[in-house]
């Protein structure tokens, strides 16, 4: 990274979308710390249902007779659980009759919340599964077993339906429950932003807010965005589920933390869009909308910076205007304007790079050529 001037955070040019809802603020902060331009937009929202009747009538039904199964699925929601029960003065027989059940932990943020409140986990998934938690439930005998199961958003019909086909009684707690984003409109101008190609990286922390997100905007379009263009990047393999599913690579980090996810993000998105080159005019780095030179940084418009990146992938090689217009406006056809757009990218890019705008070159009757190397 020679080119790059001193200090300059790793993630400057970078547009990175935020969907998550939680924590979101704290997430953002990690990835502007990095020198990213975060869009706010988060997917869905958590809506608490701490006075809610379900939850209060749930958590009599626990108290109703002794539990053998307890399942604690989401550290959020079990937090939320226990401090309803300690408003409704019931906060120290549902910890009393979780002792006296075999507590089952989906995950570290759900054992940390069971720790935190002097209980111990039974049982808990090296993948963070829930499916691996059904598999150990289904190997015992639970016929005329009560087992309470900690909702994480939504109902777990099938989850619960296949326990009580092997005869257990199923009490199933809803917490809280994913509602429609705060803001709908922010959630589909960022869908827009990924078909175009403005964002170049997605932190996703759950796997309701990746399907909220794909159903803001042309699914099909958006999946496509994820598998060549913009880098999706899970909390961990159970978020990635709906993308893996759909035949979209994703990175996610060994450790669940937002720190650990934006660290690699980071390393990701650098090795996925930075681009090295050696020009006549001294080494540079294109990252995003960002051109790197040793003692400056040069900013540039989204169009702009993506007719850079296409003649970057390939310098020294002359791109026509057509190639030039499939590469820097993807997606659909019916989405691109005609080639008179390529001749107007070209000019804003030149006068954007500056000293540096000499590097663009005209082939006529051909296209343009980036007079540099690869670094």
């Amino acid at each position: 990274m020679g080119s790059t001037p001193p200090g300059t955070p790793p993630l400057t040019g970078f547009t990175i979308g935020v969907t998550a809802d939680r924590r979101r603020d704290e997430l953002a902060a990690l990835l502007r710390r990095r020198g990213a331009d975060v869009v706010m937009a988060p997917a869905m929202r958590i809506v608490p249902l701490v006075d809610d009747e379900l939850l209060r009538a749930a958590t009599a039904a626990c108290l109703s007779g002794p539990l053998d199964y307890v399942v604690a699925t989401t550290g959020v929601g079990w937090r939320a659980w226990i401090n309803a029960a300690e408003d409704w003065g019931t906060g120290e027989a549902l910890l009393a009759a979780c002792r006296g059940a075999v507590l089952i932990s989906r995950g570290p943020k759900a054992t940390g919340a069971l720790r935190a409140c002097g209980l111990r986990e039974g049982y808990a998934p090296d993948s963070e599964a829930l499916d691996e938690v059904l598999a150990w439930l289904l190997a015992r005998d639970l016929r005329g077993r009560r087992v309470a199961v900690q909702q994480h958003g939504a109902p777990l019909a099938e989850f619960t339906e296949a326990l009580r086909h092997q005869g257990a009684s199923v009490v199933e707690v809803p917490v809280y429950r994913w509602g429609p984003p705060e803001d709908p409109a922010a959630v589909r101008r960022l869908a827009e932003r990924t078909l175009r190609r403005e964002v170049h990286a997605l932190p996703f922390t759950s796997a309701p807010a990746i399907e909220a997100f794909l159903a803001s905007g042309d699914r099909g379009e958006l999946l496509a965005a994820l598998r060549q263009d913009v880098l999706p990047a899970c909390i961990g393999p159970v978020c990635a589920r709906p993308l893996l599913a759909a035949g979209v690579p994703c990175v996610w980090p060994e450790r669940g933390r937002l720190g650990s996810l934006v660290r690699t993000l980071t390393r990701e998105v650098i090795r996925h869009h930075r681009r090295e080159l050696v020009t006549p005019a001294g080494p540079l780095a294109l990252q995003g909308t960002a051109v790197l030179a040793a003692d400056a940084v040069l900013r540039l418009p989204p169009v702009p910076a993506a007719v850079l990146a296409a003649l970057a992938d390939r310098p020294g090689t002359v791109l026509s205007r057509a190639e030039l217009l499939r590469r820097a406006w993807p997606g659909p056809s019916r989405r691109r304007p005609d080639e008179h757009a390529v001749e107007a990218a070209v000019g804003r890019l030149r006068t954007a790079l500056g000293p540096y705008g000499h590097l663009v070159g005209t082939v006529t009757k051909r296209g343009y050529r980036l007079v540099a190397g690869a670094g």
